[in-house]
Order: C-alpha cells, then structure tokens, then sequence
C-alpha cells in the first residue's frame, strides 16, 4: 500500500488522485530518462532526483503510477500539476537515492531486474 510505502522512505506526498491501494512490488532508481525507459516495468515506483516535467512524461510512457524524488528535491507547481492530470503519485523524500533503494530492498521490494 502507498502509506507503507510513503513511511519506509519518509515521504511526504505531493499529489495523489488515486489513493491508498495502490500496489507497489518493484521499484527503478534513475536520474536519466533514457534508461528507466529502457529498464523500469509497468506499475514499478521510480526513484529519481530529476523533478521536470521530463520524469512525468517518462513515467507516463513507461506506464509507472509513483515517482519519489529524492535527496531532498521538490518539483515547482507545474510538476505537480501535471502529475495530476496524469493520474501520477509523487512523493518527496530527504533521503539520498542508496539510502531508499536500500530501505525499500529491506522490506521486500524488488529491482526491475528480479522479476
């Protein structure tokens, strides 16, 4: 579920139109676009420090419902919005991208890679 998901990375969140079902089991970390479209699955939660609207697009194409900028990052209002309109979750967290991979690993979410 998404608040378990928001309290293993202490992530505040900045939009969701969806609500708390929603099911995460693998997630992608990435800074470039290119290789989450190249990587990332469907319905994967994306770990990323780019906040354009780049990685809304991006997430959009590649059919992922949650992105979490880490490392302190904050998209603007434009982001967000956009997001919205998307039907996209994103989350914020002060943790540095090694520490949330981590931390998600721990408590039983998987790479791309593993499934």
């Amino acid at each position: 579920m998404l608040r378990e998901l928001a309290d293993i990375l202490q992530a505040e969140e900045l939009c969701n139109t969806q609500g708390d079902n929603v099911q995460i089991d693998i997630a992608c970390a990435c800074d470039l676009m290119s290789d989450v479209l190249l990587h990332a699955k469907a319905q994967c939660l994306l770990l990323t420090g780019l906040t354009t609207t780049q990685s809304v697009y991006t997430a959009e194409v590649a059919d992922i419902k949650v992105i979490c900028f880490v490392r302190g990052k904050r998209p603007q209002r434009d982001v967000v919005e956009l997001a919205t309109n998307k039907n996209i979750i994103l989350l914020a967290t002060h943790l540095p991208m090694f520490e949330s991979c981590g931390k998600l690993y721990r408590n039983g979410i998987k790479g791309c890679s593993e499934v």
